[in-house]
């Protein structure tokens, strides 16, 4: 189903229980989505930290596809940040459940619940606030610098950062971004920032956007210098001007007579471009190639014995043919001509017997493709009996022929996936990392999906998710590659529909991002889809 639409929702926190000895807490939001139809809890995302106060309001958002027809259960934990991922029991500030449409359906869009979770204390609440993102893409590049700040601190000079907030309809202001600390200076220069125009006015131009200014503290009490209001209209005339703002702070001014400003903020640069996404890109008519390559060395077992990875019973597909069947159903909806290469690798091949890692599944090596997943099934299973399952695991070869393909066409209208299934005990790391790095600057995606119960460390290192992969001293220019292990995804109650559909889902949740990095790493727009 098609999301009705996007929410974004805005997290606050108020009273929260003190659990340091020496300051306050530090607090964070972790943010678990109910994956539907069981009770099982994913993580969906986490706020920033904000160190050394009980009432914080976070500045990350949670962004999330809104579908009026499913109940979409949300659970917020309030571990204490501490800046790690690891928090026991005894440091837990509480949690709160409650569902999207609540949210949405809640008077402005507002909601506050009492934390709970820690007997006997009350633990304050949580306030969120949703607000429908309007489909604006643009996004501002912008910078700005300020002139005869007020001094604020005793010992040296101010610290200043800026704080932006966006007009909410009912008046009140929504966070959303921060400015990183110069230190010690009246006069400072702040970094260029991004930030989505939706984000900063969604949508509407003539939104109030007030900027405060303030001293950095490090207890967290930092000092207020000033403010200004300005609307993104107004910003956005900058591009042929520079605009200058007077920081005033209201409570000065009327105390002091002669109070003028307590300095000033300079718009220095002010530049808008268009955020394309995935869709576009396919209206577009860019072509989603998916290539298959199976594993048919001998760790997987003699196909014809049931404890075999390849083993088909009568009434089961092995775990091979589900995970081609969970992914390839999906992606070939976005492949006009439904014809997809199938190679297996590992296996000695008739007629001479000779070892190959790119053989073509339908033995035709003139044209390898298979009419759909049906086809690339039924030359898998026919694979199966003609060939003898060897050794060793090599994945450079099949990795270096869809990039040769990829190489042909890099204009943006071809976009290769290769999905390779195996039990995971690869031979040819070093040369498979350098075929990823080079295959890093081109048009493709390898999904990886590991079956059996071996250990994947190999394959977690190839998915460059935590460290950039490299060969040789040369770095993956974007992050090509996803690894699931489809054990995860083999559910107790032999529900395959729904576990196939989650692997399914994780398996293909990467590639928009993949192909939207390669795209705009070479400026590729999307080409105007015709009119219908």
């Amino acid at each position: 189903s098609v999301p009705g639409t996007k929410v974004e929702l805005t997290v606050s926190c108020r009273n929260l229980l003190d659990m340091d000895t020496f300051s306050k807490s530090d607090p964070v939001v972790v943010l678990f989505v109910q994956v539907s139809g069981s009770s099982e809890w994913k993580e969906f995302g986490r706020t920033e930290v904000i160190d050394n106060t009980l009432n914080p309001d976070f500045v990350r958002k949670f962004v999330l596809d809104y579908y009026f027809e499913e109940k979409q259960n949300l659970r917020f934990d309030v571990p204490p940040g501490s800046h790690s991922a690891l928090f026991g029991a005894q440091d837990f500030l509480g949690q709160a459940f409650v569902a999207l449409g609540e949210v949405i359906g809640s008077q402005r869009g507002r909601l506050e619940r009492p934390l709970t979770g820690v007997p006997g204390k009350r633990c304050g609440t949580i306030l969120l606030l949703a607000e429908e993102l309007s489909n604006c893409r643009d996004i501002v590049t912008m910078q700005l610098c300020a002139n005869k700040l007020d001094k604020k601190d005793f010992f040296g000079k101010s610290d200043p950062f800026l704080v932006f907030y966006r007009s909410n309809e009912d008046g009140t202001f929504t966070i959303c971004h921060k400015t990183e600390v110069v230190k010690n200076t009246l006069n400072p220069v702040w970094q260029p920032f991004t930030i989505p125009v939706r984000a900063l006015c969604n949508g509407d131009y003539d939104r109030t956007v007030k900027i405060d200014v303030y001293d950095w503290d490090r207890d967290g009490s930092h000092d207020f210098i000033g403010e200004f209001a300005t609307s993104y209209r107004e910003l956005s005339r900058a591009q042929s001007q520079f605009t200058v703002y007077e920081v005033l702070n209201p409570r000065k001014k009327c105390k002091k007579k002669k109070y003028v400003n307590s300095g000033t903020v300079t718009l220095l640069s002010f530049s808008v471009e268009s955020e394309f996404t995935f869709v576009d890109y396919i209206r577009g008519g860019t072509q989603l190639n998916f290539t298959v390559a199976i594993d048919f060395t001998a760790s997987n077992g003699l196909p014809s014995q049931p404890t075999s990875l390849h083993y088909a019973s009568p009434y089961q597909l092995s775990a091979y043919a589900l995970a081609l069947k969970a992914v390839g159903e999906i992606i070939q909806d976005y492949d006009s001509d439904k014809l997809f290469p199938a190679y297996g690798f590992g296996a000695k091949v008739p007629p001479d017997g000779k070892i190959s890692h790119q053989f073509p599944l339908n033995n035709n090596a003139e044209n390898p493709s298979c009419a759909g997943i049906e086809g690339v099934l039924e030359s898998y299973l026919q694979s199966l009996r003609t060939v003898q399952l060897y050794g060793p695991t090599n994945f450079a070869p099949v990795i270096n022929q869809v990039a040769g393909t990829a190489a042909q066409v890099t204009d943006g209208s071809q976009y290769h996936v290769l999905l390779i299934i195996t039990d995971g005990v690869i031979s040819d790391m070093l040369q498979t990392k350098e075929a990823i790095v080079t295959a890093s600057s081109l048009p493709m995606s390898i999904i990886i999906v590991g079956v059996g119960p071996a250990e994947f460390e190999a394959m977690e290192e190839l998915d460059g998710d935590e460290v950039r992969l490299s060969s040789r001293g040369r770095y993956a220019e974007r992050d090509i590659v996803q690894f699931v292990p489809f054990r995860d995804y083999v559910d107790d109650s032999g529900n395959q529909v729904l576990s196939m559909a989650r692997l399914a889902k994780d398996v293909l949740a990467e590639i928009p991002e993949q192909l939207l990095s390669y795209m705009k790493t070479r400026d590729i727009k999307p080409r105007r889809a015709d009119p219908e």
